[in-house]
């Protein structure tokens, strides 16, 4: 159960980090709901998460599905680069938590 607390902790995180975009662009109240709310979720369900999964691990994986989420939301939604070596570089880090979770 701890696994799948990360993985929607890591999801959720992206949810924050669209928060993130929509403040700068406009500072309304529902893009302040995304931000605050995204990371209010996020931060919770890590720390469930941790109760089991160590720390390094948990923060590494965390952080990896930000990342990723981040990356291919930007490349959706705000037409940034989809070069291929962005593209390598988010298999590169999918490949690492795929690998973190094999060692765990």
């Amino acid at each position: 159960m701890s696994w799948i607390y990360l993985i929607l902790a890591g999801l959720t995180e992206i949810v924050g980090v669209i928060g993130i975009k929509k403040v700068s662009e406009k500072g309304s109240l529902f893009a302040y709901l995304l931000l605050i709310g995204g990371f209010i979720i996020s931060l919770n369900l890590l720390r469930m998460a941790l109760e089991t999964i160590p720390l390094s691990v948990a923060y590494a994986v965390w952080t990896g599905i930000g990342t990723v989420g981040a990356t291919v939301v930007g490349i959706l939604l705000y037409k940034e680069s989809k070069s291929p070596f962005r593209l390598f570089c988010i298999v590169g880090i999918i490949g690492t938590i795929v690998g973190l979770r094999l060692v765990s």
